[in-house]
This record gives C-alpha cells, structure tokens and sequence, in this order.
C-alpha cells in the first residue's frame, strides 16, 4: 500500500499513487494469514517500488514466522511481486503461489479459451511460458472479459481493429495445477486483505509520528502488533461462545456474537467501552460494572474464559501438539 506524507519526513519519495498523484509517501508491505486474518510480517518501506530482491526476501522470511505445523502455505500476491526472484523464492521454499502478472507477455493459444458457465461471458486460458531472463518456465493463467458494448447497451460507432482490444484481461503466475478459473477464484479471494490493510490504516498506520524514517518505522511495527492483539481478543471472544454447551442463542454472551467479523472500533464498543469503576479495598483493586448494562455478563464470561485458558499448558511447549522447527526455551 502507499502512505502519503503531508510533512517532510525521511525517506519520503515520489512514485505511483493513483489518489495522490506526484506526492511524497512510504511504501509499506503487509502480509495477512487468511484463516485468521491477523498480521504475519511486514515493515515500512522508503517510497521506492518494490525491487526483485525485496520481493525474494520477503517470500523467504515467511517461513520464519509459521509455527512448524504448518504443511502448506500458499501466497497470494499482487503485481508488485512479479519479479524473478520473487517467484524463484517461492519455488525455493516450497510454496505454491499465485502472482499478479505485471509485465510478461505469455504466448495464449487463441484456440483454448473456454468458458465455465454459459451465462457468464469470462473466459479462461492457460500456458506455458518462460519470461526473458527467468533460468524457468512457469505456468500462466488467464481470464479475459470483454469489455462492454456501449454505455446504453447500442452498438459500438467504431469496432476494435484487433481480437485483444475486445477484452479486458487478467494473467497470473502460478505453480498450482488446478483449471484455469479454479486458480482465479482463489486469488480472488485475496481480496479481502484490502479490507484488513483498509482498516489497519485507519486505525493509525497512516499516521507518520516523527520526521525519523526509524522511528516511524517502530511506530509501524509497534501498531501491528497492537492490531494483532484487538484480532486476538476478537478470536478468543467468539470462541469463548462456542464453549457454552448448548449453545443457547439468548445467552448472556449474545453481545458478542459475531465479534471475530467485526471491525476493530465495533470490538471497542463491545469489550472496552463499558462503563465500570475501579475500587480499591482490603490491600486489593476491583473493577465494578453496572448490571444495567446489557453487555456485562458477555465480558464477565469473555474475562472468565481468559482465567481457564491462562491455567492450560501452553500447546507450543509440548512438541507433540506444536511442532518446532527450531529449539525453544521456555526459561
């Protein structure tokens, strides 16, 4: 994504910012799991384009952060990784992956398009193909949609002079060997994660604290992590409801159904703007709530399911139930 800067800030560059044309701004990259949705890496970055060897190492840094339980990982990533050496990374780590295609040209045989659904005018194509200066030759897929007849549904005044000016197309990388269609509609679902980088910017990455690039760059770091702590407390929220056996609808914990979908200033209604008063009493502080408040007993609940989970034996210090990739110390 991009951050514009209003300031004169460190490290601030001109480049392609479709919203602020010419202006200042950081380059940050951010990589989301998708089943949880919570920030995995990722770091501030000075106003320059995604080069070859950022993307490469950005892909070999991932395994780093997975717990080794993980089998498969799949990385889904926009046209700023179309590089070389990203793509070669990911063959190198053992990951399947789908890349937005940024520059190459693959040759697609006019004859192999095929259409999934018949009420759907999207086509679909695949190749073969070895971009110049790549050492090997990856697999491209492709979706063409033609693009709309007129505004008004009339014939066009003047028909395109060639068959690729008729349609809009879409290209990915790939090492995944499903249908054509089939690959697209997963990348498609990395859609989501424009949500994640939407709201996580709202929440105050955007904001540039210091004319420091380096502490800027903490200020980054420091805010994920917070955002992965609200995404925490969300998960455990809703989990603590799928605990109550029958789950009853009318329960106490109602408030805080659908808490994990919800956005992080939602949660805050929900967990952390409630009115309550701390007291202090017998050498020991307690925090009273009103039992007018509808949402009380979701969070008295929530607070007791945290205390049961604190007692348990954390999973990643016994091996059997967490593998480790590397040795852990639990001193």
């Amino acid at each position: 994504t991009v951050e514009t800067i209003y300031g004169d800030q460190q490290g601030a560059r001109k480049g392609h910012n479709t919203q602020h044309r010419g202006k200042k701004g950081y380059r940050p990259v951010l990589g989301f799991i998708d089943e949880t949705r919570e920030y995995l890496l990722g770091k501030l970055r000075k106003g320059e384009t995604l080069s070859g060897e950022d993307t490469a190492a950005f892909i070999a840094r991932i395994r780093n952060y997975l717990p080794g339980c993980v089998k498969k990982v799949l990385v889904r990533a926009d046209g700023e990784f179309f590089s070389r050496q990203g793509v070669e990374a990911a063959m190198g780590e053992g990951f399947d992956f789908i890349i937005a295609n940024k520059s190459a040209k693959p040759p697609l045989d006019s004859a192999s398009w095929y259409r999934p659904w018949k009420r759907k005018a999207s086509q679909y194509n695949s190749c073969v193909y070895q971009p110049s200066g790549w050492s090997k030759s990856c697999r491209f897929v492709a979706m063409r949609i033609p693009k709309e007849v007129s505004a008004n549904g009339k014939e066009p005044l003047q028909y395109e002079l060639f068959e690729d000016d008729q349609y809009t197309y879409r290209i990915f990388c790939t090492n995944l060997r499903a249908k054509p269609h089939q690959v697209i509609a997963e990348y498609d679902k990395r859609a989501d994660v424009e949500n994640l980088i939407a709201e996580a910017k709202r929440e105050g990455v955007d904001a540039i604290p210091s004319r420091k690039f380096k502490n800027n760059y903490a200020y980054f770091q420091i805010f994920m992590l917070a955002y992965n702590i609200w995404r925490y407390f969300k998960l455990m929220a809703q989990h603590s409801l799928q605990e109550q056996k029958p789950f009853d609808p009318d329960s106490p914990g109602k408030p805080l159904q659908g808490i994990k979908d919800n956005t992080i200033r939602i949660a805050r209604l929900k967990l952390l703007f409630i009115a309550a008063k701390v007291v202090a009493h017998s050498n020991r502080e307690k925090v009273k709530y009103s039992i007018h408040d509808a949402r009380v007993p979701a969070i008295q609940r929530f607070l007791k399911f945290l205390d049961n989970a604190r007692s348990r034996k954390r999973p990643w210090l016994q091996e059997a139930l967490w593998p480790l990739r590397f040795s852990f110390n639990p001193s």
